[in-house]
């Protein structure tokens, strides 16, 4: 016969929420394969991702593809994401590559020093969020509690795949072959959220790759909270 203690137990492990940085920055780099600039940002990024108080997100625009190499990674979304930004910040231009450190500051992607400096002083600010979340499978299970500092706020479910080799043929970067890394496919609004009341949301159909739950102000402010979904 089981043991009923044993078999608690590894229920309980089953659902624990996964344990990682406590108040993680979101690093998001608008990128494209068809830009000559953007490979030492990819490479930054990379460097990022090994942070364990960093989620580093690679965006893909296809406002490159032009110039002779369509960008497989690339989406609409993903450049009108970074065009709300730049409306948000009342600028009238986009570049690439751009690094948008939790959803505050941005500059250039290729700038080492100013991304490491923004990314310690996001890390310094509290969240404005608590997220509590368990995955089994392709169902997950989210909690988003309010801190002080919590705001009417966009819940975001984006998709992205680990890593990617790319042998690029045309373009600025023809004849490179660039490792591209946490490369963002889907970015979904789960719900909105009006700060004030705990939310909870059950999102199935997640299939194998890894996700991440983002909660930010606005759609375009400031980042509350952020957690990985392995």
């Amino acid at each position: 016969m089981r043991n009923p203690l044993i078999i608690a137990a590894c229920w309980a492990a089953l659902f624990a929420a996964p344990v990682q940085a406590q108040n993680p920055v979101v690093v998001e780099l608008y990128t494209s394969q068809g830009c000559s600039s953007c490979p030492p940002a990819d490479a930054l990024l990379q460097e990022l991702s090994e942070q364990r108080d960093v989620i580093a997100l690679a965006l893909h625009v296809d406002y490159w593809d032009y110039l002779g190499w369509k960008d497989e990674f690339a989406h609409p979304a993903f450049s009108h994401r970074q065009s709300l930004y730049a409306h948000t910040w009342r600028q009238r231009t986009v570049y690439t590559p751009q690094m948008v450190i939790h959803g505050g500051e941005y500059m250039a992607g290729n700038q080492r020093a100013s991304v490491m400096r923004e990314i310690a002083q996001a890390q310094a600010r509290p969240a404005g969020a608590e997220i509590e979340a368990t995955r089994q499978g392709t169902r997950a299970v989210i909690t988003i509690r309010p801190l002080a500092g919590a705001a009417p706020s966009k819940i975001y479910m984006v998709r992205y795949i680990p890593r990617a080799t790319v042998s690029i043929e045309r373009g600025e970067n023809a004849g490179r072959e660039i490792e591209y890394i946490n490369i963002v496919r889907d970015w979904m609004v789960a719900a909105d959220w009006d700060g004030l009341q705990t939310i909870s949301l059950t999102p199935s159909d997640l299939g194998i790759d890894p996700w991440v739950v983002i909660v930010q102000q606005d759609g375009t402010g400031p980042i509350l909270a952020a957690m990985v979904l392995n």
